[in-house]
């Protein structure tokens, strides 16, 4: 009988009872892009670890989402390797520093994926094209369709489609200018948030639910 509740009714009577619902949450992966969403955008671009400036909140998000048990990747078009602009030995200089330090917050970044090349190169791998993800996938046993894509463009949300990950839009970086350039129909197709803290208030529910069905079925099952 249990099993045949609506599921918002049954969470609901869990918690009005004050019972304990074990619920087994599955891992899975996080993608969020980097700049304009972890740090700040620079028109001159990030050269160097001093000009890395954090987003607020930023280490503290990739923390609960470490506690949440799902995997974190960073991805990021990094053109300015290949322009010649930085050296691919800064940029992962770069990428090194910055996860130590959202490790000192509690945080954990299972890899950080980036591509180095230029537009005009035609690579499988710069957004929108997925092949960071599926890089992720081959090397991470990701679960792609599982997974979530945070960025600030559309090409990140492109990259996101193309492999059926869940697409998120941040207004932070070039986000509130993407988001209001969109076509109507193709706001509807993201889910947007202010920040990345916003977007993981976003995901937790989503999987809260998801997981709890899936113990449901099973219980039901048995």
């Amino acid at each position: 009988m249990v099993a045949s509740f609506p599921l918002c009714n049954l969470i609901g009577l869990v918690t009005a009872l004050g019972l304990i619902a074990v619920e087994v949450i599955a891992i899975m992966a996080v993608f969020i892009d980097r700049d304009g969403v972890i740090n700040r955008n620079r028109p001159d671009h990030v050269k160097s670890w001093g000009e890395f400036e954090f987003l607020p909140g930023v280490p503290e998000a990739v923390s609960r989402l470490t506690r949440m048990g799902h995997d974190v990747f960073v991805i990021s078009n990094q053109a300015v390797v290949n322009r010649g602009i930085v050296s691919r030995e800064t940029v992962d200089e770069i990428n090194r520093r910055m996860v130590e330090e959202i490790e000192r917050w509690g945080g954990r970044i299972a890899a950080v994926l980036i591509c180095p090349h230029r537009p005009e190169e035609g690579c499988s791998c710069r957004k929108p094209m997925p092949g960071l993800l599926t890089e992720a996938q081959r090397t991470h046993n990701v679960d792609l369709s599982e997974a979530y894509l945070i960025g600030d463009f559309p090409s990140d949300m492109e990259a996101a489609q193309r492999v059926g990950c869940t697409p998120i839009l941040v207004l932070t970086g070039r986000g509130e200018d993407a988001f209001r350039s969109l076509p109507a129909q193709r706001q509807q197709e993201y889910l947007i948030a202010a920040d990345l803290q916003d977007a993981i208030d976003l995901i937790e529910p989503r999987e809260r639910l998801k997981n709890c069905a899936v113990s449901l079925e099973e219980t039901a099952a048995t």
